[in-house]
């Protein structure tokens, strides 16, 4: 391996940079991605007994406690159970766009790398075949064959470096974009249960006030009566 990176000009080193920038990227994404998942069936399944109770400062502290982009949209939703059905959808729309930069964090760099690795690589090559041209021209066409087998050689580690940290790195985008999207549908499904969820809550309320209201008998002419000569 020290003998290809030696050989292989300066243009490996780039690549090397490359590959291990590119592996860092992919470690810390897939940790972040361990940490912000959550069972969000199981998290608001606890959570609507908290809101059935109008017990929000609970399921607020849940909310905090859990430290995931899921839990921070329905926290935002539960700030404000007050507000009526709309504001409640624009307030868990906003709190989730919040989230998203988060979760596709480095992953442009990652695409990029994917994408500029194979580049680097052709440069390799091209600088490799100049400069066995040089040595070529240099040498009036009676240049050895060791002269000329080094600029072939250089190209071809250059060149098969570069997809060695391409097609790693274009795997890795590829599975972290599929990781970052079921996370936002995690967001979305979040936001739209606790909206349910807040908005079940509040109408259970108006029906037992309304019932309450109508259990109410009205006071009629003999029960003024009664109460007046009483």
């Amino acid at each position: 391996m020290i003998d290809l990176i030696s050989k292989g000009g300066p243009l490996v080193w780039l690549l090397i940079g490359c590959l291990c920038f590119a592996g860092a990227i992919f470690m810390e994404r897939l940790a972040y991605f361990h940490r912000a998942s959550m069972n969000v069936g199981e998290f608001l399944a606890g959570l609507a007994s908290l809101i059935r109770r109008k017990n929000f400062a609970e399921a607020l502290q849940e909310c905090v406690a859990t430290r995931v982009p899921a839990g921070r949209v329905i926290h935002a939703a539960l700030l404000r159970h007050h507000a009526p059905r709309e504001q409640l959808k624009e307030i868990v729309q906003e709190a989730g766009q919040l989230e998203v930069p988060r979760l596709e964090r480095f992953l442009g760099i990652l695409n990029a790398i994917a994408h500029a690795a194979p580049l680097i690589g052709l440069l390799g090559t091209v600088i490799g075949l100049l400069d066995s041209f040089t040595s070529l021209s240099s040498a009036n066409g009676v240049a050895t064959q060791a002269d000329v087998a080094r600029g072939v050689y250089q190209s071809l580690i250059t060149s098969a470096l570069g997809l060695v940290v391409a097609i790693p790195a274009y795997l890795s985008f590829a599975f972290l974009s599929a990781r970052a999207r079921s996370l936002m549908h995690d967001l979305e499904r979040a936001g739209i249960e606790i909206v349910n969820l807040i908005e079940d809550a509040n109408s259970t309320d108006n029906i037992v006030e309304f019932r309450q209201a109508e259990a109410a008998p009205p006071l009629t002419k003999s029960t003024r009566g009664r109460g007046m000569k009483g």
